[in-house]
């Protein structure tokens, strides 16, 4: 199967996971989605600075910069396979 094929099984499989993930390795799965499918991070950060959600998921995500969509693409999937069990 091709990296974009499993990519997008892992990203179907995510939504069904035996049990809901900590919040860390929610960003962990949300930064590297977005990598993987988007590259790098491409907006402004959130300018509310109460909104500690949007702020998390954005530096999650701008950390990965730099990090290749095949490379973000390979680790989604390892990391939705391990939560699978």
């Amino acid at each position: 199967m091709e990296l974009k094929e499993q990519f997008e099984q892992a990203a179907a499989d995510s939504k069904n996971l035996p049990e809901k993930p900590g919040n860390d390795v929610l960003l962990q799965l949300y930064s590297l989605y977005k990598q993987g499918s988007i590259g790098d991070v491409n907006t402004e950060p959130p300018s509310n600075p109460f909104d500690f959600v949007a702020k998390a998921k954005y530096n999650a995500w701008e950390a990965l910069k730099g990090k290749s969509t095949a490379d973000a693409m390979t680790e989604y999937v390892a990391l939705v396979n391990k939560l699978k069990g």
